[in-house]
């Protein structure tokens, strides 16, 4: 058990050095470490909250890594949890500046969600995104007259202020798929979604020659769910799988609501997402002719 705890920390820090992706990441990480241990010695989540004069539901929202964290907490937990090595006990309690540090995204904390932060730190660390859009072109996507357009519909966007800090940090968010070594994105959207129109006619003809663009580019897949295929399996509505380069980390599922959002890490709603996709991906025409289908919609905005 011992070497099995060694080589997880292990895992762990080599993904520390090596990661860009942030505050999100390493809380997760170091909620899943705690997580393990625990499991481990068999100890229940409400005596382990009663170990650090704390509820059941602190222990899952540090576990989810949804709380900064106490170093004394943390410290009382490994204790807990027979953790006796100091190397092992230094590494992780070594995690809780950086998984409690803020990430550059809380510069926009003023127009951005809480429950919408959670979402850009694992999109920051993820290397595959995969996501279903029947509404939007999705933002990774959109151009910036595209997205002044969307965000000028939100009623969180209040003034002309908020918009133009929206559209900032959507744009922020797209610079790591054009750098080299950029994550994956692939990218099913349905056919609904060109014949929408947002904005002016220019806006959506500019939307359709970056997507023609972004299309282009190795690290990027995109397919048009397009109406003929008739129904699909993705029916229910958009969603986004965030994969992470790293074993220590699930896949996440990403569900937009109005007001909130949900995630799901457990495998067998992952795998039911990841099936679906597959199914979309395959139903749906291939890669090599969604030029060809966007540039039909260039003539419907000319």
């Amino acid at each position: 058990m011992v070497a099995d705890q060694a080589q997880n920390l292990q895992v762990t820090q080599d993904f520390l050095a090596n990661s860009s992706g942030g505050p999100t990441v390493l809380r997760i990480l170091l909620g899943t470490q705690l997580r393990r241990l625990r499991q481990e010695q068999g100890i229940s989540r409400h005596d382990a909250g009663y170990a650090i004069r704390a509820s059941h539901a602190k222990i899952s929202r540090m576990e989810l890594g949804q709380v900064s964290f106490k170093r004394r907490d943390v410290d009382d937990l490994l204790k807990l949890y027979g953790v006796d090595d100091t190397d092992q006990r230094e590494a992780l309690l070594g995690l809780i500046s950086s998984a409690n540090a803020q990430g550059w995204w809380h510069k926009y904390g003023d127009v951005l969600p809480n429950w919408f932060g959670v979402y850009v730190g694992l999109e920051e660390a993820a290397s595959v995104i995969r996501t279903f859009e029947v509404q939007f072109v999705p933002g990774l996507l959109q151009s910036e007259d595209y997205a002044r357009s969307v965000i000028r519909l939100s009623r969180n966007a209040t003034s002309d202020e908020d918009v133009d800090s929206r559209v900032r940090m959507r744009m922020y968010r797209q610079r790591r798929f054009v750098e080299p070594e950029a994550p994956r994105l692939w990218a099913v959207i349905d056919e609904a979604v060109l014949h929408r129109p947002y904005g002016a006619p220019e806006v959506m003809r500019g939307q359709i020659e970056h997507l023609i663009e972004m299309g282009r580019r190795p690290n990027v897949t995109i397919q048009i769910a397009t109406f003929a295929m008739g129904g699909h399996p993705a029916a229910g509505g958009p969603f986004s799988i965030l994969r992470f380069p790293t074993p220590q980390l699930p896949d996440v599922v990403y569900l937009e609501q109005l007001s909130s959002a949900l995630y799901f890490d457990k495998y067998d709603d992952t795998h039911r997402y990841a099936q679906t996709m597959d199914h979309l991906a395959t139903q749906a025409p291939p890669p090599d002719a969604t030029e060809e289908i966007l540039r039909g919609f260039l003539e419907r905005y000319s």
